[in-house]
């Protein structure tokens, strides 16, 4: 699973739904680009010159399901040290985790394949065992060492960022924020304040100030030269799509393949990259809508149209009443059932245990829902989250510009409203700034197009019904970036090399492997969704 997304509420959701970070653009390359990070830079040769120490992963383990999947002989992990400041590399030190297949052909290994799962804040340690099983034993995992890592701050990385108790986080989720009047919007910015203050005791300026996704990319040059590649290779998901063009802008000569999908339109203006979103899960919404009416008793009646009123009729009775789930202790209300709605609008294959969800709601019970809103949240059977959604808004606010018109505020939300009426409980468009505008440390990047001088031609990939990252934004990254545009015609949130289009993995297996791209324009055709 892939991530784009934002730890708000679900009347937050409405104003601002889980815009993915604007893609940061550096700046002059030959200033804060290779300049900054090369062993020449005085304090940076060691971490260049480092020996890695790859060993068992049991140490990366965060749940059982991690500790089942890192106990096969075939992954090792290590941690690659990184200056916390490229400005200091003298001072403090980051480590960056990283979980490894190696290449099941070592006599015909090209090199390593860096893997990003997206977010900000999704572990790429976690992912790559999924990915890995997906690939098996073709090409790719012939000729790569397969490498998930976790950037700086994130996952298993330290240091970690962690702003809440599992405590805080649970009464984040049923904190419904839905009041619109000014006495709402002043309590939902007193827990923005509140947050913010928090993650700078709890975390540290100075590693708040270091997180972005400048300073990301940054370690990948790092990383790439320590694991023996003169330049890198590297499939990027989602965010990880920013992570890849940033890297793109900073080293272009240092790029030997990228694989961006399910692309972040870095060039969006203020007001357009905070509502791009809203079109691409209605859109997946209304496409789930006709899938539901077209089944027996669709708890959204039978008209595609009304559907969007019709769940919220469905689900609004929940801020009042949340309803029981199989575990006694927890209920569902309306925050986590919004949640478990997009949760599942993300992959294609998520549709039938949505419609089971939101059926069983109609019956008084919340358990699929809520399953799936746990999905979303990362929590873990014994009730721990991990730090995806903690790690979001604090790297997003590094990367981004700052909202501070309350007027553009009410217009993002009214806008939103209107593109994705599905997530319209009723309350009316509200000026509430968001949670980046309360930041303790200014965003050491800024939105705009990618410049890339340089850079050999790469490959974007991008789903007509992407919910997440919708297909217009691919097709503008790719458009900056002068890179080839695979289009494939698809429902889900991202697609090459997960199994779900045979096209479009042999696409991206052959630009990998043989460095060919596909020809212009090419469009891989719809097949089957697969269970996930």
């Amino acid at each position: 699973m892939t991530f784009s997304r934002r730890a708000v509420s679900a009347a937050v959701l409405a104003g601002a739904l889980m815009i993915p970070t604007a893609l940061p653009a550096s700046a002059d390359p030959g200033t804060a680009g290779p300049g900054i990070v090369s062993p020449s830079v005085p304090g940076l040769n060691p971490f260049f010159t480092q020996q890695l120490e790859w060993g068992p992963c049991a140490e990366f383990a965060r749940t059982d399901a991690d500790r089942a999947a890192y106990a096969d002989p075939r992954y090792d992990c290590a941690y690659l040290d990184v200056p916390l400041d490229y400005g200091d590399p003298g001072a403090s030190t980051a480590r960056i985790a990283m979980l490894r297949q190696k290449a099941l052909d070592p006599s015909a290994r090209i090199g390593s394949l860096f893997v990003d799962p997206g977010g900000p804040g999704g572990s790429g340690v976690a992912f790559l065992p999924s990915l890995a099983g997906v690939i098996g034993d073709g090409e790719v995992a012939q000729r790569f060492d397969l490498i998930g890592f976790d950037p700086r701050g994130v996952g298993v990385s330290e240091p970690a960022i962690d702003c809440s108790t599992t405590e805080e986080v649970d009464a984040e989720r049923v904190d419904l924020d839905l009041d619109t009047s000014p006495e709402g919007v002043a309590q939902t910015e007193a827990e923005f304040q509140e947050f913010a203050d928090r993650c700078a005791e709890r975390v540290g300026l100075d590693v708040l100030e270091n997180v972005g996704t400048r300073d990301v990319a940054r370690d990948l040059r790092i990383a790439h030269q320590v694991v023996g590649d003169e330049k890198l290779t590297y499939v990027g998901y989602s965010y990880g799509t920013s992570i890849g063009a940033e890297f793109a802008e900073q080293f272009p000569t240092d790029v030997r393949a990228l694989v961006l999908d399910g692309a972040v339109d870095p060039a969006l203006g203020p007001v357009e990259s905070r509502t791009t979103q809203a079109r691409g899960f209605q859109r997946a919404f209304d496409n789930f809508a006709a899938f539901c009416v077209t089944q027996a008793d669709c708890p959204l009646g039978t008209d595609v149209a009304a559907a969007s009123a019709a769940v919220q009729e469905l689900l609004t009775p929940l801020i009042e009443a949340p309803v029981p789930t199989a575990d006694p202790a927890r209920t569902l209300g309306y925050n986590d059932a919004i949640t478990g709605l997009i949760q599942a609008l993300y992959a294609e294959s998520l549709w039938p245990p949505l419609l089971d969800g939101l059926t069983e709601v109609t019956r008084g019970d919340g358990t699929t829902l809520l399953i799936l809103a746990d999905i979303y949240y990362d929590r873990a059977p014994d009730g721990s989250y991990g730090n995806l959604l903690e790690a979001f808004p604090v790297i997003s606010c590094m990367d981004g510009d700052r909202l501070t018109d309350r007027a553009v505020a009410r217009e993002i939300n009214a806008t939103n409203l209107e593109l994705a009426p599905f997530l319209d409980a009723g309350f009316g468009s509200s000026d509430v700034l968001e949670l980046c505008s309360f930041w303790p440390v200014p965003p050491t990047s800024e939105p705009g197009p990618v410049q890339a001088p340089g850079l050999p031609t790469v490959l974007v990939a991008s789903s007509t019904g992407d919910p997440a990252t919708p297909y217009e934004d691919g097709v503008s990254l790719a458009r900056q970036m002068s890179a080839r545009l695979l289009t494939v015609d698809n429902d889900s949130h991202t697609v090459v090399l997960q199994g779900a289009n045979a096209c479009a993995d042999e696409t991206a297996t052959r630009y990998l492997v043989d460095l060919t791209l596909p020809p212009a324009d090419l469009t891989c055709a719809r097949e089957a969704a697969q269970p996930r």
